[in-house]
């Protein structure tokens, strides 16, 4: 409390999160042990509930917490109520959302009439290599949510950006579907890590 967060290390900030150890080996060396395993932080962060509750002394209570922590900080930068305006408002959305998935996941993030981010919805969700956006699903969330503009964002865990034949057809049926209604559509960007691309663009 004197010295504040940045006073402590990795190990340390991830044993408060577990609270507890295991028999034979304290919180923090059970931390320790998580960091080493995963490869520090970074590795860390990308790490399932599933697979941390697999760990001695971890258990599905503890690994949730992480796994939130981690979700929660990734948000700091792409928070309800932000404006979006551009294809890179919408990528910087994305990235820490679902840029390190080890899944394909479609984002639709819906906006209001200032072009502030009203929701942010998980659509669609798939396996390592592919997932569908569901295109009437997407207009019917916008229209019962009373959005004014839509964009749609999807993760490709390969770690290319490029977009598929599959891709360009769901976004310019999104498109056109949002046009037949009224709304306005944003783009479609592909993330995979820190990188982008607009759908639209490259069309």
């Amino acid at each position: 409390m004197a010295l504040g967060a940045r006073a402590l290390s990795d190990a340390e900030l991830v044993a408060i999160h577990l609270g507890t150890g295991r028999p034979g080996a304290g919180v923090l060396t059970l931390a320790g042990s998580l960091l080493a395993d995963w490869d520090g932080v970074g590795g860390l962060a990308r790490a399932e509930v599933d697979e941390l509750a697999r760990t001695p002394g971890v258990g599905s209570a503890k690994a949730s917490r992480l796994v939130a922590a981690f979700a929660l900080a990734s948000r700091i930068n792409a928070h309800v109520g932000a404006p979006l305006r551009t294809s890179a408002d919408l990528a910087a959305l994305a990235i820490p959302r679902i840029g390190h998935a080890r899944t394909e996941q479609v984002l639709l993030v819906l906006l209001d009439g200032g072009h502030r981010v009203c929701r942010v919805l998980t659509v669609a969700s798939g396996s390592a290599t592919s997932s569908v956006v569901p295109v009437r699903e997407v207009l019917s969330l916008a229209l019962r949510h009373d959005a004014v503009a839509l964009g749609l964002a999807h993760n490709h865990p390969g770690g290319s950006v490029e977009a598929s034949l599959a891709d360009l057809d769901a976004t310019q049926r999104v498109r056109e579907g949002a046009t037949a209604v009224g709304l306005r559509f944003l783009d479609h960007v592909v993330v995979a890590g820190d990188r982008w691309c607009s759908i639209t663009a490259s069309r």
